[in-house]
C-alpha cells in the first residue's frame, strides 16, 4: 500500500518570505531617524528631570542637592559643592542639546561619562537601569542625532 506524501518544504520559505518582507516594512517603519529621535528624547528626559530636583528657581542649585552630594552621591576627588553645581549643569545642558540634536555625539557621550560616575561611585547595584541608559546613549554615540536634528540640518557629523 502507497502512502500519499505531503511535501511542507514550501511551508518554512513562504514563512520565512512573509516575515522578511514584515521585518522590510518595519525597517523603513522604524528607521535611524526615528529611532535617534525617540533615543534622544527618552534619554533627555531622563537627565533632565533629575536636574529639575537639584534647583530652585532658574538655575538655583538648592540645599537637597548639596545634602544629596554631601551624603549619598559621595564622588571622589570632588568636592561636594563642585560636584553639585557640575552635575546639575550638565544634567540641564546636555539633555537641551539632545533634544535639538545639536552636538548630539558629544552629548551622549557626557551623558554616558556621568552614567559611568554614577555606577561606579554611587549605586553600584542600578546595573539595570544604566545599562538601559548606556544601550540609548552607545546609540546616539555610534550613530548621530539622525536627519530630525539641528546636527544634520548644520551638517555635523
Amino acid at each position: 500500500m502507497k502512502t500519499a506524501t505531503v511535501d511542507n518544504s514550501a511551508a518554512p520559505r513562504d514563512v520565512r518570505g512573509l516575515w522578511n518582507r514584515l521585518a522590510g516594512k518595519l525597517e523603513n517603519l522604524i528607521n535611524h531617524t526615528s529611532l535617534a529621535l525617540v533615543d534622544r528624547i527618552a534619554i533627555a528626559a531622563i537627565f533632565f528631570y533629575s536636574a529639575r530636583t537639584k534647583v530652585d528657581g532658574f538655575l538655583t542649585v538648592n540645599d537637597s542637592a548639596y545634602a544629596l552630594f554631601q551624603e549619598e552621591y559621595k564622588v571622589p576627588l570632588l568636592p561636594s559643592d563642585v560636584a553639585a553645581h557640575m552635575a546639575t549643569y550638565a544634567e540641564h545642558l546636555f539633555p537641551i542639546l539632545l533634544v535639538l540634536g545639536l552636538f548630539t555625539r558629544l552629548s551622549a557621550l557626557a551623558l554616558l561619562g556621568m552614567t559611568a560616575v554614577i555606577q561606579i561611585f554611587v549605586y553600584p547595584d542600578a546595573w539595570p537601569t544604566h545599562l538601559s541608559w548606556a544601550g540609548l546613549l552607545l546609540y546616539l554615540i555610534a550613530r548621530g542625532g539622525g536627519k530630525i536634528s539641528v546636527d544634520h540640518a548644520i551638517g555635523v557629523k
